[in-house]
């Protein structure tokens, strides 16, 4: 899958569009409903994705105060993205919304200027720029997917499903390294419908593990917003299944449902 980069900063556009002009059609109230992430309302998703797109501008411009923030989180325990939404958890929606919509905003721009093969430095490892805008591609269709989930509507249709399908596959290794586990040497076949009906693989044809699915039942998975046999998914293998069950596209600890 080669780079399309302006393509990759669209579709990003995009998801953000979707979701502000959902988030605009709440009432106050809404914004407290609980989310499918414990313990999470709607306000503390948004001041989530607010902070963290903050973060990534930071981490582009000045790399040293960025780690020198990351550090001082990372220091309290790596339950810090619960101790961000607890310290914005009175700001009211109004603001909020307000605070993501110019984050974003901003990022974009700040993505739309930059060398997509530059490194940042990042919570986990660092990062390409291309691969920090599929990061936060792929943090705003999850977020977003828990507040469809909590007012009842579905998720709008997203044309960065491919990318963010792209990393759960990149990131197989990644998810067994953070669950203590070997990396298996068998390679696994993933062949993914799209919305439109297009065919996308990864992965040897022969190969004797394979998944088989809906791109948005994937997607679901390796973001956590749900376990795979919740979903559409057909797993041949036992490597193909053992993968499923821990499959991550996000950095931190581990867990069903976790927030980056």
């Amino acid at each position: 899958m080669g780079l399309d980069y302006p393509g990759l900063l669209a579709d990003l556009r995009t998801e953000s569009d979707n979701l502000i002009a959902a988030l605009r059609g709440l009432d106050a109230d809404q914004w407290t409903l609980a989310t499918p992430a414990a313990g999470w309302s709607i306000n503390d998703q948004v001041s989530h994705l607010a902070f963290f797109d903050d973060a990534t501008r930071l981490a582009s411009a000045d790399p040293i105060a960025f780690r020198a923030e990351a550090d001082q989180l990372i220091s309290g325990g790596m339950d810090f993205p619960d101790r961000i939404a607890a310290r914005y958890r009175d700001v009211t929606p109004e603001r909020q919304l307000e605070w993501f919509t110019t984050a974003r905003s901003q990022l974009l721009a700040a993505f739309g200027g930059d060398d997509p093969k530059r490194r940042l430095p990042w919570f986990g490892p660092d990062m390409s720029v291309a691969s920090s805008a599929t990061a936060r591609l792929m943090e705003t269709w999850a977020h977003g997917q828990d507040v469809y989930d909590a007012v009842g509507i579905a998720h709008p249709p997203s044309p960065g499903l491919r990318s963010i399908a792209h990393l759960g596959v990149a990131t197989f290794a990644f998810a067994h390294t953070l669950n203590g586990m070997a990396v298996p040497g068998e390679a696994i076949r993933v062949v993914l419908h799209s919305p439109d009906g297009d065919e996308w693989t990864w992965g040897p044809v022969h190969s004797a593990n394979q998944v088989h699915g809906t791109a948005e039942d994937f997607v679901l998975t390796v973001t956590q917003r749900r376990h795979w046999t919740e979903t559409g998914l057909r797993a041949v293998g036992p490597v193909a299944q053992g993968w499923l069950e821990i499959a991550q596209a996000f950095a931190g600890a581990p867990s069903r449902r976790a927030m980056h």
